[in-house]
């Protein structure tokens, strides 16, 4: 039996993994997935203060108290900046890593640098408008989309704004794998793979969008599975 960690990116909770952690545990694994500080139900304590190195603190503090080793620990999106980052925390407690479309940032890059925008561009902590939720959601399934847009939320700014504090993560050898969907566009090919390349990870790929724990469950946690 292996321990799962899901961790969701900007704009979500914990339960945009559902679909994929009933497949882990039916699969005989235990599979958690938290809501990250000021995301998903949580999103009324956004406050100052929350960044990626916060809020994998807690991710990092989930692994003690819960006395989890061998995880594999799993990060789509932003939520891959958190993943990173706990990895560097809890190292003893990391068997492997999957990067689902992940941002993984280097010390003192942003998201913002990653996407091509102006650091000073977010200010902005709540709910995407309707137009941008569109944009994000376009591919889903008409039913998944409005069951999804439903549960979006805003996300701390801090976790967009503050660049990435990483001490040793790149200069580890870790058991990494990514998955990139070919259809989303954001964070890009070029991105990921460089996180593959510095690691010399598996390259996977899904023809689906941004969220394939939604759209491609089944095919992706077997991919998470597989490694």
């Amino acid at each position: 039996m292996t321990a799962f960690v899901l961790i969701h990116g900007a704009y979500q909770g914990g339960w945009i993994w559902g679909p994929v952690a009933r497949r882990l545990r039916a699969a005989g694994h235990d599979a958690y997935a938290p809501s990250l500080d000021g995301c998903g139900e949580r999103t009324e304590q956004d406050r100052p203060g929350i960044t990626v190195e916060s809020q994998a603190d807690e991710i990092a503090e989930l692994l003690f108290y819960e006395d989890l080793s061998d995880v594999v620990l799993v990060g789509t999106s932003s939520g891959g900046m958190v993943a990173a980052r706990t990895a560097e925390l809890a190292r003893e407690r990391i068997a492997r890593l999957v990067f689902v479309d992940a941002l993984v940032l280097k010390t003192g890059e942003t998201t913002a640098d990653v996407l091509g925008r102006p650091r000073s561009a977010p200010t902005a902590t709540g709910r995407p408008t309707e137009e941008h939720l569109a944009r994000l959601l376009h591919g889903l399934p008409p039913e998944t989309a409005a069951w999804a847009g439903e549960r979006f939320c805003g996300r701390p700014i801090g976790t967009v704004t503050q660049p990435v504090v990483l001490e040793s993560f790149w200069d580890q050898d870790w058991d990494v794998s990514v998955i990139w969907c070919r259809r989303a566009e954001n964070p890009g090919e070029a991105h990921q793979r460089r996180t593959a390349e510095a690691f010399g990870a598996p390259w996977r790929e899904l023809d689906t969008g941004h969220y394939p724990m939604l759209s491609e469950p089944e095919a992706l946690a077997r991919l998470i599975l597989e490694g």
